[in-house]
């Protein structure tokens, strides 16, 4: 004990002669002792602390003269998870193998031996295989560790809440920030930083969970006090998705909606089918036409007139914004031309798109440098840096999570699970017909959540299975 009484009379002198002289940095070594203690001994409330703080972590890549990109305090403290859960799995199993065996599971394990193998053919093996250890600290700690945590359904709401806890101080600031620009489009833009890069992530998070109050409100019997707070935040996200100027995200949430209605209606599939047969044979006679009245319009995004905005998502003659999106995915598909097997190495888009660039296809917002950003799709990107497999690989991945979910819903007994669940698949709907447009899958902000909705369908896809229900009820209807 004495030395421990020694030891931290040592460490306080230092770090005042330290800060006098104006370093602090031996202020964060307590608070990562605790961090240290609760991973080890409290593993699910470092969960819980990295879910909260994911809206709120920004990019030291800002802050620093170094080029590293990390978001903090999330993505440190998920390596420290991963490492955690490596080590726990290696002394002993910590997963049943029903879990092993799960369509999801499957996918994730073959996505990320995917990766593996095309950054070995990497033209930037380094940025390639750091590409493969960010994956695996998010998808290992929150997909992996997430079934565990969920196995408790009270985690779920847990998690939930305590995600948008975190979110609500973004939108909070981000509103009182934009407020002091008029709310005009221009400051639109960047009126989140730090913690989101730009207003197109920021709006797609915002989407993703807003179907998810709804589940919330409707999911129990709530008191009125968490009603009146959740109606808040329904008002409050509303605005803040309008205030967003994200054409994607708007769009997004029409498309939840829409698909809400064919589950409140109970639309059958066959009937869907014929809509959308007759759908692709009308464009495919009116295709001409169709394309006249996109080349005529001329609405911009970059506009406070709402209306203007929504018409924009269609002009591809003279909106900067869409052309570059279609530049970006013109690059990645000539760059898949290229290498069409194993692709240009995971994470590498950014770096060798430039050359592909045609003349004509180039913007006022391109680069001959292509230092921009990335391929404006999450099922392009890993087209052009992982090759036909990459991509399918995601595809199925997509399917596999909105099937077994609808599946899921559709045989689950009534009560606040079902609820909860429907809004879930919604929110991940948002983000998937968001992925069209954007990517942000290499970020905590989306990865956190779209990965622990897809913890939970797994979770309760495992403890509801199909046959169990069934003797459920047909027990509970012998006892009425």
């Amino acid at each position: 004990m004495r030395w421990f009484y020694l030891f931290a009379v040592l460490f306080l002198t230092a770090n005042m002669y330290l800060m006098a002289q104006g370093e602090i940095f031996l202020n964060a070594v307590p608070l990562g002792l605790i961090l240290i203690y609760t991973a080890f001994y409290h593993l699910d409330k470092l969960f819980l602390f990295i879910v909260f703080f994911t809206p709120l972590s920004f990019n030291i890549e800002n802050y620093v003269s170094a080029n590293v990109g990390l978001f903090v305090p999330t993505e440190p403290l998920l390596f420290g998870v991963l490492l955690i859960i490596f080590f726990k799995q290696l002394k002993s199993n910590l997963f049943e193998s029903a879990f092993f065996k799960h369509p999801i599971t499957i996918l994730f394990i073959f996505q990320l031996l995917w990766i593996f193998i095309t950054a070995m053919t990497s033209e930037y093996p380094i940025v390639s295989f750091k590409f493969l250890l960010m994956k695996m600290w998010f998808i290992i700690p929150i997909y992996f560790f997430g079934y565990l945590f969920f196995k408790d359904e009270k985690n779920i709401f847990r998690f939930i809440w305590l995600f948008i806890f975190g979110l609500t101080i973004v939108v909070l600031y981000t509103l009182i920030n934009h407020a002091s620009y008029g709310f005009n489009e221009a400051s639109g833009h960047w009126v989140m930083s730090p913690f989101f890069k730009d207003h197109t992530s920021y709006g797609a998070i915002l989407a993703l969970i807003y179907p998810v109050l709804f589940g919330l409100l409707f999911a129990k019997k709530n008191g009125p006090l968490v009603r009146l707070i959740l109606i808040t935040l329904i008002l409050l996200f509303a605005i803040a998705i309008a205030l967003s100027y994200t054409r994607a995200a708007w769009l997004s949430l029409v498309g939840a909606f829409l698909v809400y209605l064919l589950f409140r209606f109970k639309i059958h599939f066959k009937y869907l089918a014929g809509i959308g047969v007759m759908g692709i044979v009308y464009i495919a006679f009116s295709w001409t036409a169709i394309m006249h009245n996109l080349e005529r319009n001329q609405s911009e995004h970059a506009t406070d007139n709402i209306d203007e905005r929504i018409e924009s998502m269609a002009n591809i003659s003279t909106d900067a914004s869409n052309l570059e999106r279609l530049n970006r995915w013109g690059s990645a598909i000539r760059l898949w031309e290229e290498r069409p097997i194993v692709g240009w190495g995971p994470g590498t888009y950014a770096m060798v798109y430039a050359p592909f660039q045609l003349s004509s296809s180039k913007t006022v917002i391109s680069t001959n440098a292509g230092i921009l950003g990335n391929a404006h799709s999450e099922y392009l990107g890993p087209l052009s840096e992982q090759g036909l497999i990459g991509m399918l690989l995601i595809i199925m991945l997509v399917i596999y999570i909105l099937y077994i979910g609808i599946t899921l819903y559709l045989r689950l007994p009534e009560g606040p699970l079902k609820t909860l669940l429907l809004t879930i698949i919604l929110g991940l709907i948002t983000y998937f017909a968001h992925g069209i447009l954007n990517n942000y899958l290499d970020t905590d902000k989306a990865t956190i959540p779209v990965w622990g909705f897809t913890a939970i369908i797994v979770m309760l896809d495992i403890k509801y299975p199909k046959n169990k229900i069934k003797k459920g009820l047909q027990t509970q209807a012998k006892i009425d």
